[in-house]
C-alpha cells in the first residue's frame, strides 16, 4: 500500500514537471515572448502581436510535442528491448532499425548523383527523405521479423540486428566515399537529428503512428513481466513466446522507426531513460515502468531541447550532441550513487 502512495505521488510530481517543462520550452527560442502571451496563444486568445501568434503556434508548439512524442516513444522501445533481450545495454536501435532508416536517406542524399540532376532535386525533399527512412527501416523490420520466426534464442536475433546495422553501415560508406562535399554535409546534418522541422500535417502523421506502437506496447505489459523471469519460466505460464516477441518487435520498429524517420537519429534516450527510470521507482513491473518511461522521456527530450535552443540566440544546437551531453553523466552518477544496476 505504502508502494502504491509512493508511486501515485511519484506519477503527479513528474506529470507537473512534465508541464513546466513544456511551458519553459515554448517560452525559449531567439524571440523573446512574454509568458501571459504564450498562454493566450495556447488557449486560442489572440496575442499582442500576429508573428508571436504565427511562432508559437507554427513551431514552437509542434516542436514541443514533437519533443514529448520523441523522448517517450525512445524509452519506451528501450525499455521493450531492454526486457526482450534481458540486456542493460540494448536500446530501440538494436536491431538496426536506424541503420535500416540511415541507409533510406544515404541512398537519397548520398546516391542522387547516380539519378542525375534533374531527378536529384525532385528527390531531395522533405518527404522524400521521410519515406526512404521509413522504407529503410520497414526492409531491416521485415528481414528481422522472418529471422525472429526461424529462431528460438532471443540473443540470436540481437546478434543478427548488429550484422543488419554493420552491413547498412558498411553501404552508407560506400556512398559517403563517392558523395560530393555538399552531400555529405547535408547526411551529417540529417545525422545530428531534429524536433523543430515537423509541421502540424507531419506530426498528426507520427502521432498516429506512434499510438499504435504504444498501443502495442501496452497490450505487452503482461508478457514482458513475464519474460523478465525467464523464457522457460515464460513458457511454463502459458506465454506465447514467438507471438509475444514479435509484437514486441513490431512496437518498437513502429516507435523507433517512424521517429527517426521524422526527426532523424536520437542518441541516449532510449537506452538511459529506462535505466534512470528503474533507478527512481525501484521496481521491474512494466505496468509501472511503462508510463513512468513515457514521462521521464517527454520530460528529459524537452529539457534537452530546451539547452539545445540557445535563449535570445538564432543558434540551435545539435540535439544528438545534447542528449549525450547532458544524460550520460546523470546516469554515470545514478548508477555510482546506488552501486547497482537494478533490472
Amino acid at each position: 500500500m505504502s508502494n502504491q502512495i509512493t508511486h501515485t505521488r511519484s506519477f503527479s510530481i513528474l506529470t507537473i514537471v512534465l508541464i513546466i517543462c513544456f511551458i519553459i520550452n515554448i517560452s525559449l527560442g531567439s524571440v523573446s515572448i512574454p509568458l501571459k502571451d504564450i498562454f493566450n496563444s495556447i488557449i486560442g486568445i489572440e496575442t499582442g502581436q500576429e508573428t508571436w501568434q504565427y511562432i508559437i503556434q507554427n513551431y514552437r508548439l509542434p516542436k514541443a510535442f514533437t519533443a514529448i512524442l520523441v523522448g517517450s516513444g525512445l524509452g519506451i522501445s528501450g525499455l521493450l528491448m531492454q526486457t526482450l533481450f534481458r540486456n542493460p545495454l540494448a536500446g530501440p536501435f538494436v536491431l538496426g532499425i536506424s541503420s535500416g532508416a540511415s541507409l533510406g536517406v544515404a541512398l537519397i542524399i548520398l546516391g542522387s548523383s547516380f539519378f542525375g540532376s534533374v531527378f536529384a532535386v525532385l528527390l531531395i525533399s522533405k518527404w522524400s527523405i521521410v519515406i526512404a527512412a521509413s522504407l529503410g527501416s520497414f526492409l531491416v523490420l521485415i528481414s528481422v521479423m522472418a529471422v525472429s520466426l526461424k529462431i528460438r534464442d532471443t540473443m540470436a536475433i540481437l546478434i543478427i540486428g548488429l550484422m543488419f546495422s554493420s552491413i547498412t553501415a558498411a553501404i552508407v560508406s560506400v556512398l559517403s566515399y563517392f558523395g560530393s562535399a555538399e552531400q555529405l554535409q547535408q547526411y551529417i546534418f540529417w545525422g545530428f537529428g531534429s524536433l523543430g522541422n515537423l509541421s502540424w500535417n507531419e506530426l498528426s502523421i507520427l502521432f498516429i503512428i506512434y499510438c499504435f506502437g504504444i498501443i502495442l506496447s501496452i497490450s505487452s505489459i503482461k508478457s514482458l513481466n513475464s519474460l523478465l523471469l525467464g523464457e522457460n519460466y515464460a513458457k511454463s505460464l502459458g506465454l506465447n513466446i514467438k507471438k509475444s516477441r514479435l509484437i514486441i518487435i513490431i512496437a518498437t520498429s513502429l516507435l523507433a522507426g517512424t521517429i527517426t524517420a521524422f526527426a532523424g537519429p536520437i542518441a541516449f534516450i532510449g537506452l538511459a531513460i529506462p535505466h534512470l527510470t528503474r533507478q527512481i521507482f525501484n521496481t521491474s513491473n512494466h505496468k509501472i515502468l511503462l508510463p513512468a518511461v513515457f514521462l521521464f522521456g517527454a520530460i528529459v527530450m524537452l529539457i534537452c531541447d530546451s539547452i539545445a535552443q540557445v535563449p535570445n540566440s538564432d543558434y540551435t544546437l545539435p540535439i544528438n550532441a545534447i542528449t549525450s551531453l547532458v544524460g550520460a553523466p546523470v546516469v554515470i552518477w545514478l548508477l555510482v550513487r546506488k552501486r547497482k544496476m537494478i533490472f
